[in-house]
């Protein structure tokens, strides 16, 4: 059984990101795998802008990525990037934090215009803090999607495969890890 922690990057209460993190965390649940969400927005904000790195939501959060086998770090794309809280929270992960870790990066945006955020703002973060292997990001357009709450609906089925079949290669990753540390 593999831990995944998922990160939702959203400052709003109510998001496409945190309706897509339910739908994760019930996808890979399925699967019997230990899941854990992290919403940014919900941790505590001096802590993050101030940068108390001794803070117990803040340390409690940093130990569940540090536990984790993989991460799933969701957040729409504001200014060709991810949010600014997002980057608040990895800004409080340690150096090297996400070392050996697999993550797999979602983002959503008002147009396709933004689908290169994956790779030139997203990726970036991650490997600079050490991630080893990353499972190719999926960029969803919000029209693709509605939601009410954590209920989401796929306006384009298409979105659900891609889901789905990142999410399966996630899991076969984290296998195909293990199963190579037990030979």
């Amino acid at each position: 059984m593999s831990k995944i922690v998922i990160i939702s990057g959203s400052p709003a209460e109510v998001s496409r990101t945190s309706a897509l993190a339910s739908f994760l965390n019930n996808v890979i649940a399925e699967q019997g795998h230990q899941v854990n969400k992290i919403s940014v927005r919900d941790l505590p904000p001096e802590a993050l802008i101030y940068a108390q790195f001794n803070n117990s939501a803040i340390k409690e959060a940093q130990e569940l990525v540090k536990q984790a086998d993989a991460l799933i770090v969701i957040s729409p794309v504001y200014k060709a990037s991810y949010t600014g809280v997002l980057k608040s929270f990895f800004d409080l992960i340690p150096e090297k934090g996400l070392e050996g870790k697999t993550v797999l990066p979602i983002a959503t945006g008002g147009s396709i215009a933004h689908l290169l955020s994956l790779e030139y703002a997203f990726k970036p973060l991650f490997s600079i803090l050490g991630a080893r292997e990353f499972v190719e990001g999926i960029y969803i357009v919000d029209s693709q999607l509605a939601y009410s709450g954590d209920d989401l609906t796929f306006v384009d089925t298409e979105v659900e495969k891609r889901l789905r079949s990142s999410v399966h290669n996630l899991l076969k990753s984290l296998r195909e890890q293990t199963q190579s540390i037990l030979e």
